[in-house]
């Protein structure tokens, strides 16, 4: 069920309720001063998740965006790896 948030004109807190997609309430009763609270437009939740798997793809999408930034190299840098095979010597190097 969607959850809708709705504004007080009293100002009161904003609250949310979740109603049926068949019921699309206009207003709702606030549970502070038992007005008519208007209810608001917001960003629809899509994509976010609880499970280890979505948390795991929101992350990921997340870097695609704002990749991380390296200032320096790695301290544990692994040595360069020389071949002893003698035909090796004759490649061309780059």
């Amino acid at each position: 069920m969607p959850t809708y948030a709705f504004r007080c004109g009293q100002g009161c807190p904003d609250f949310t309720e979740q109603h049926p997609m068949a019921v699309v309430p206009d207003a709702a009763e606030c549970p502070g001063c038992r007005q008519q609270a208007r209810r608001r437009i917001g960003a629809p939740a899509l994509g976010t998740g609880a499970t280890t798997a979505m948390r795991l793809q929101d992350a990921t999408r997340a870097t695609a965006d704002k990749p991380g930034v390296v200032r320096s190299l790695p301290q544990n840098a692994r040595p360069t790896r020389v071949s002893t095979n003698p035909l090796h010597r004759k490649l061309p190097r780059p």
